[in-house]
């Protein structure tokens, strides 16, 4: 059962380019002689049994288990998500180097790396998926304290007061299908109407993470309220075509721009009173949408197709919709600073909330602000690769508190850690600033920020 495929992020924070540096810098065992697993090991002996912790996700909390077993070879596990109603998702991977546990569960692209305490019972580490982390400490349970009973999925109604239609239109590039969800309210037409705009990640219609489906959630309430919502999966995500791991911001704008064109052209719709609602990313797309032409991205195609658009009327595949911007935008958790900054911010901010010293945080975004310096000074993918791997190489070399098998394990790592640094999202991202074009927006702006948010700290994101 692939649960997170869909898994979201507001923002890819790369905290994992810091563990090579967290990691030596808390002790605390980690840094142990890398040790062959055998379940007979007294001192690792204790995994064997029921863990169990909550992933905090804002305000709520998702439960998760790990059954770890002696098959008499080595360990086996599988994972649950009790709130989710899914159990016995296998465990790919249990790696142990000394008191550090890793736990891989690659059908959902997610893994568990953590530090058992001294007794034995106590887990204390990370979730990692699709470029996220979330703390996560796991309590070692006796069976009976397991809890099993399942929270009510935010999508169980089978009926609605308003009509709901799947929807597939062009995107913003010749051989991009965007497949999506348009609820239309009931009651006198037109409706006013928004297309919402998910962060970044590939993620569905519902920007859907870890059981909860905000997305829909919002499409809900606000179709309710008179409002029609398009929502639509991203490029390569679910039932959309087209190629995600090779797009950039840009990309996705005129994916953006192409599903406000479609619901533009949709009969009952207000098109003078049509907006979009983006979150963190997609905010950051929604300003660029709305800033016009002169944002310098490839504007949707008028319709996506040579005949003549509905909407406006233009003809020829080049042709650009004067319907193709909104009138008013809504921004979640926009980030206000350029994405190099935001990374810095982000990974300072989840340190400290994770009991890191100002010294580890510095250290860590050191090494964080070197790698991001080659992505951006590297055009040539071969030698980027090289780059990297020769920086995250010597960091490991001059790493005292780790034997030489250990940082051998840790080199072993390395392409994995610096995959996502060689995509071309990222070297965009990194050299975005939104007020280049949240200067341009002459529609009304709605922002609104999480005062708690880790991910783009609100102060200084709105102060810009």
């Amino acid at each position: 059962m692939k649960l997170y495929s869909n898994l979201r992020v507001l923002f890819v924070a790369f905290f994992m380019l810091c563990n090579l540096v967290l990691v030596s810098a808390q002790q605390n065992g980690l840094t142990q002689q890398v040790q062959q697993t055998t379940p007979s090991q007294k001192d690792i002996q204790p995994l064997v049994g029921e863990w169990e912790g909550k992933l905090k996700i804002g305000a709520s909390s998702l439960r998760i288990v790990f059954h770890i077993t002696d098959s008499g070879s080595g360990y086996v596990a599988t994972m649950d998500s009790p709130d989710q109603g899914a159990r016995g998702i296998p465990v790919s991977r249990v790696r142990i180097e000394g008191k550090l546990v890793e736990l891989e569960v690659s059908s959902i692209g997610g893994s568990y790396t953590g530090a058992l305490d001294e007794p034995g019972n106590r887990l204390e580490g990370f979730w990692k998926q699709s470029g996220m982390s979330f703390p996560l400490i796991l309590v070692k349970q006796s069976p009976p304290e397991i809890h099993t009973e399942q929270k009510q999925s935010q999508d169980l109604a089978t009926s609605f007061p308003y009509s709901i239609k799947e929807v597939q239109f062009n995107g913003g590039a010749e051989g991009v299908r965007l497949s999506g969800t348009l609820t239309m309210p009931q009651g006198q037409e037109p409706f006013p109407a928004v297309v919402l705009v998910s962060g970044s990640g590939p993620q569905n219609r519902d920007e859907e993470i870890l059981g909860h489906k905000p997305f829909f959630i919002i499409a809900d309430y606000l179709t309710k309220r008179g409002i029609a919502v398009l929502r639509y999966d991203d490029r390569g995500v679910g039932a959309s075509t087209g190629d995600y791991q090779t797009a950039t911001t840009f990309d996705f704008a005129a994916d953006a721009e192409a599903a406000l064109v479609f619901l533009v052209q949709q009969e009952g719709i207000d098109v003078n009173n049509i907006g979009i609602i983006g979150h963190s990313e997609g905010a950051i797309i929604a300003s660029i949408v709305a800033a016009g032409n002169e944002a310098g991205y490839a504007s949707t195609y008028c319709g996506g197709h040579e005949s003549t658009c509905d909407a406006c009327g233009s003809s020829g595949f080049n042709a650009i919709c004067e319907f193709s911007r909104p009138t008013f935008i809504v921004l979640l958790a926009c980030p206000g600073v350029r994405g190099y900054e935001l990374l810095i911010m982000q990974n300072a901010a989840i340190g400290r909330a994770s009991g890191l010293s100002e010294e580890q945080i510095i250290e860590a975004n050191n090494l964080n602000r070197r790698l991001y310096d080659i992505v951006i000074e590297e055009q040539d993918e071969k030698s980027l690769r090289q780059r990297l791997t020769d920086a995250l190489y010597e960091e490991i070399d001059l790493n005292a508190f780790l034997s030489p098998v250990e940082k051998e394990a840790q080199k072993a790592q390395v392409p994995q850690i610096i995959a996502p640094l060689l995509s071309p999202w990222i070297r965009v991202f990194l050299q975005l600033d939104p007020m280049d074009y949240l200067r341009k927006v002459t529609v009304p702006v709605l922002a609104l920020n999480g005062s708690k948010d880790l991910q783009v700290p609100p102060k200084p994101n709105l102060e810009a």
